[in-house]
């Protein structure tokens, strides 16, 4: 009984570690996400969306 209760402990650790670290925010300010957009459209920031390039 003692080791399943640690064995569960030591699961719930592990999972919770990630949100953990992560809660405080990445701190990477100075990176941006890559956005992909398919063959002849652009990122368009302004609209937040992919849009048709040129004619």
């Amino acid at each position: 009984m003692l080791l399943k209760a640690i064995v569960t402990a030591t699961a719930l650790a592990a999972s919770l570690t990630p949100a953990l670290a992560g809660s405080g925010g990445c701190g990477h300010s100075d990176r941006q996400a890559q956005v992909s957009c398919a063959d002849g459209k652009t990122w368009d920031a302004a609209t937040q969306s992919c849009i048709t390039v040129g004619s």
